[in-house]
């Protein structure tokens, strides 16, 4: 976390076989529209795998979401559904949990379950546990009642007592003689949650080492976090849970991290998801390792409160969905993590809680656009369309869907004509279209049907485009 303060729409959407009209209510094939540029969708050629989508409610924000500021139980259950409801919301699969290093509870700070020192790196462990964490054990049950499975339980530091500086702010690093009571610290936090009924998937030791802040954070050169790695890595392993690094604050500072884990061949086989944030420098380019990557925390930079789809602001919904896109088509990443999913204030989270109200932001149906249908153990295939201003994703999903995230960026309503090849998309196909812009929030606007791998897409400008074939 980087605390910084962090449209009309023109013509109609109808997709259809080319030259035959689609069941799209407000348009037909031969409007007028000219066609555009051909595509491509290859089902067959395939990219990278998906883990999913997510969202975290770190630093008190799941509290607050409990009802700690007033929201009432009828709008909990509701912020609820538009995040983690399939049918209503996004249907977020991954939750980031933070884990505590502070010696109190108070807004922007998360409880350590062990705040004083026991008494040195050897001595019997003093762990404490409310069973709450700050609103994150409810929050995480009740994702695994909506489905999700993925838990990603990150520290921002480890207790002050652990590192050079004597405090969990401000940066200071971990000292070489606690890194296996830090390892222990780490896997108790996830056995808290299983006596709790949760299972934490996946543990990291670090976020944004390659800052000093003024709330909890912790630095590690990347031959720091190489040595960290190789130290708490066996023990995390030998608990059932898969070692995430490094979650740097820059795409390209990552880069940095994940080399130097890889140059390492110890390090390497230890390190199960390398983690990165798009803050200093954008996700648009690959880390350079093998082992899957993820955007692992991000939310764009802004002053107000913002609800709209494209004002030009940098933090509207268009913004965040070219931000998804470009992390997925040019990063290559297998997961999309945002981060506040529901804060306060002026936050560019996806929801704004507001007493025992709330208020809901086009960012939520920018991600709900593609978390909805690309489901874990979904894989990107290859697309490419030559037409000015759009972009395009594509997905297979294990139960055999396939969908096509389109975004047209223009100025101007744009067709495109895609060739659908590969994975048994050459004969027919029906499916489903949706449309996000700023009078549609993920919004079904008709049906479409493909026979002979053969698609066309209408794109109103400045919107994002779902097709889900085979609903």
């Amino acid at each position: 976390m980087i605390k910084v303060m962090r449209a009309a729409v023109t013509g109609a959407l109808a997709v259809a076989l080319l030259g035959t009209a689609a069941t799209v209510p407000e348009a037909h094939a031969g409007d007028g529209t000219a066609a555009g540029t051909a595509g491509r969708v290859d089902f067959g050629q395939r990219q990278q795998p998906i883990d999913g989508f997510g969202f975290s409610q770190a630093f008190q924000r799941a509290d607050i979401m409990h009802g700690a500021r007033g929201l009432t139980p009828e709008h909990q259950r509701e912020v609820l559904d538009l995040l983690l409801d399939r049918k209503s919301g996004a249907g977020l699969s991954i939750l980031r949990l933070g884990v505590g290093s502070s010696s109190d509870d108070v807004y922007d700070h998360m409880k350590s379950i062990q705040p004083t020192d026991p008494g040195g790196p050897e001595a019997t462990p003093r762990y404490e546990w409310d069973g709450d964490d700050g609103g994150q054990v409810w929050l995480a049950k009740e994702a695994k009642a909506y489905g999700v499975k993925r838990f990603y339980a990150d520290a921002w530091s480890a207790p002050g007592y652990m590192k050079t500086n004597g405090t969990d702010a401000n940066g200071g690093t971990l000292k070489p003689e606690w890194r296996q009571a830090y390892a222990d610290y780490l896997v108790q936090y996830a056995k808290f949650y299983r006596q709790e009924g949760v299972r934490i998937t996946d543990v990291g030791f670090t976020n944004e080492p390659d800052l000093s802040t003024s709330y909890a954070s912790m630095q590690f050169t990347p031959e720091q976090a190489v040595q960290t790695v190789k130290a708490l890595g066996p023990t995390v392993r030998r608990a059932g849970l898969n070692l995430v690094c490094c979650d740097a604050a820059g795409w390209d500072q990552q880069a940095a991290f994940s080399a130097a884990i890889e140059a390492d061949p110890r390090a390497a086989a230890l390190v199960g998801v390398h983690t990165g944030h798009p803050y200093v420098t954008p996700s648009d380019q690959p880390l350079p390792t093998n082992r899957r990557t993820w955007m692992s925390e991000w939310s764009p930079n802004g002053a107000t409160w913002n609800e709209a789809w494209d004002d030009g602001s940098g933090y509207d919904g268009l913004a965040v969905a070219e931000a998804i896109h470009t992390t997925l088509a040019d990063a290559h990443a297998s997961a999309y993590v945002y981060w506040f999913g529901a804060s306060i204030g002026a936050t560019r989270g996806l929801i704004q809680l507001d007493g025992a109200d709330y208020h809901v932001s086009k960012r939520l149906w920018a991600l709900a656009a593609y978390s909805r249908f690309i489901r874990p153990g979904a894989v990107r295939v290859a697309a490419a369309t030559e037409a000015s201003g759009v972009k395009i994703t594509a997905f297979r999903n294990r139960d055999g869907k396939r969908v096509l995230e389109i975004l047209n960026t223009g100025t101007d309503t744009v067709r495109t004509d895609y060739a659908l090849t590969g994975g048994g998309a050459g004969g027919s196909a029906r499916g489903s279209v949706y449309r996000t812009d700023e009078t549609h929030s993920l919004s079904r606007v008709g049906a479409v049907d493909v026979r002979g791998g053969k698609l066309g897409v209408e794109l109103p400008a400045r919107s994002l485009t779902t097709v889900v074939l085979g609903s």
